[in-house]
């Protein structure tokens, strides 16, 4: 019963997460990248601290330690991304993004010493061709081909990097609620977050590499509203709060529906279109997740 309702609770997730992207994407044109990372955490962490004040001052050194360490991955994450979020299109940042549900059993090779299941491997494997084909723009196997790598750029690669970063969040994530208090850690890692926007952003604007833009439109009010209480907070509770009843890599197949809604909210909201191999791509992402619902629960 708890799996059922941590698996529903981290496909919420993926649903509050997939309408970030266009979200701020059309936010950029009001505000520096990087300065909204740290609007957008510093908002969730004050919010969060009326949840997490008793529980913070019984924090200890291991718990700090645990929540700086996903903090740094978090952080770092949304960096990355928030900044090649800004040099790509929404649809292709989420595909992107969703990429890190290849890098999560590798990980979880290493780190935890965890072997993930064949159900796991093919599931992944349906994903990653339904991201590929979903993230494509033609509509026949020649565009397809021709387009797959074409397009790549830098703000790609900062995603990509992202992807990678998250992978590690999701596993450590597995690794340290397991042993400690989930509050607390959310905390640690939304400040991080939060002061980390503020400092890259001061460190680009003196190395002029970034201009620092503010202007308050109710474009760039909704969007950081959005992001810092559902994205933000209430996304992070969910994933530290519920993660740790499945494995990290069936959290990473349920992560990868991501990005279906982020393309489908870069529809209705930037107008950007779906191929017809996004599409199929679409249904072998959920073919994927099935496959790894039916032989996981067999296995349990």
């Amino acid at each position: 019963m708890k799996k059922h309702i941590g698996e529903t609770a981290l496909f919420s997730m993926t649903i509050i997460w997939g309408a970030t992207f266009a979200l701020m994407k059309d936010a950029f044109s009001d505000i520096s990248p990087t300065l909204f990372v740290g609007i957008r955490f510093t908002i969730a962490t004050l919010l969060i601290i009326p949840f997490t004040f008793n529980r913070l001052k019984l924090i200890n050194k291991q718990t700090f330690l645990a929540g700086s360490i996903l903090g740094i991955f978090y952080f770092s994450g949304f960096a990355t991304q928030t900044i090649g979020l800004n040099l790509t299109t929404a649809t292709k940042s989420g595909f992107i993004t969703g990429t890190f549900v290849v890098f999560i059993p590798i990980l979880q090779l290493i780190i935890e010493k965890r072997k993930p299941g064949w159900f796991n491997i093919i599931s992944i494997v349906l994903v990653l061709i339904g991201l590929l084909m979903l993230s494509s723009g033609g509509n026949d196997v020649i565009n397809f081909l021709h387009r797959l790598g074409s397009d790549f750029n830098l703000g790609d690669l900062l995603t990509l990097i992202c992807a990678v970063l998250f992978a590690f969040q999701v596993v450590y994530v597995d690794v340290f609620t397991k042993k400690y208090d989930y509050l607390p850690m959310v905390f640690v890692q939304l400040l991080i977050t939060g002061v980390g926007g503020f400092l890259l952003t001061l460190i680009f604007s003196a190395a002029s590499l970034e201009t620092v833009r503010f202007s308050l439109t109710g474009n760039l009010i909704f969007a950081v509203v959005y992001t810092s209480v559902f994205a933000s907070v209430l996304a992070t509770i969910i994933q530290l709060k519920y993660q740790k009843v499945i494995s990290p890599t069936k959290a990473g197949i349920i992560y990868s529906i991501e990005p279906i809604f982020a393309a489908t909210f870069a529809y209705f909201l930037l107008n950007e279109k779906i191929s017809n191999f996004g599409l199929i791509g679409c249904v072998l992402i959920f073919s994927g997740l099935i496959l790894s619902e039916i032989f996981s629960n067999k296995n349990e």
